[in-house]
């Protein structure tokens, strides 16, 4: 008998309707499969929000410091990427499993956080860390819809 070994486990999830957001990522499903257009004022719409909802989350664990903890964002574009990062005050690295997703695979939808969870653990592998996570136990997986 096996025992199961999880590579990640989440422990916590909400969901945040940003307000005056309805324009901000619109989908259309056609023959051609689904288009995604993000707004241009979508960075900024984030941005202006991702700490409160990140106080929200965290603040029970104690953890305000955004650096002491492991990211797994989803690949919505480099400027929303940039927003977060610059907004946070989020050191480089914290965000390149992202960025590594997105330079070699683009913007693929909600599946980009499978593919950055996935590319954070070969990383942790390959530099023998404690975790998947940067060895880091506590992260954030931020998705956008």
């Amino acid at each position: 008998m096996t025992v199961e070994r999880p590579l990640f486990e989440l422990v916590f999830a909400t969901q945040n309707l940003l307000p005056d957001s309805g324009h901000a990522i619109i989908g259309n499903l056609n023959e051609a499969g689904l288009i995604a257009k993000i707004h241009k004022d979508t960075p900024m719409l984030i941005s202006k929000n991702i700490e409160r909802i990140l106080v929200e989350a965290f603040q029970p664990l104690g953890i305000s410091d955004w650096n002491s903890i492991f990211w797994v964002s989803h690949a919505g574009g480099r400027a929303i990427l940039d927003q977060i990062e610059l907004k946070l005050g989020l050191r480089p690295e914290k965000l390149k499993a992202t960025r590594n997703i997105m330079r070699n695979y683009g913007n693929m939808g909600s599946v980009s956080v499978l593919f950055v969870l996935d590319e954070m653990r070969k990383t942790a592998i390959r530099a023998e860390l404690g975790t998947t996570g940067e060895g880091i136990v506590w992260g954030v997986l931020l998705g956008l819809d």
